[in-house]
């Protein structure tokens, strides 16, 4: 195992399989490592591969409302930016 990949390994739980991450992949992910935290397993463009994201239940809340807030204010904003 080298420096930049971190062995994983697939375990029964219940009917499914689930993997086992190391402290030092929560730590890589920015994951405080509590029960219940979000991660989110995204394909890469071009589909070669996996990415592996920590969401941030608080970070979500507040980009889905400034979504709704820039939909909303569209021409608002559209006059400011000139």
């Amino acid at each position: 195992m080298t420096k930049n990949l971190i062995e994983l390994r697939l375990r029964r739980v219940g009917n499914s399989l689930g993997v086992i991450l190391p402290t030092e992949a929560l730590e890589a992910l920015g994951v405080e490592g509590k029960e219940g935290e979000k991660l989110m397993l995204t394909r890469l463009p071009g589909g070669d591969g996996l990415e592996l994201k920590h969401v941030d239940a608080k970070f979500e809340k507040k980009l889905a409302l400034l979504r709704d807030t820039m939909k909303r204010f569209r021409n608002t904003l559209r006059e400011l930016a000139k």
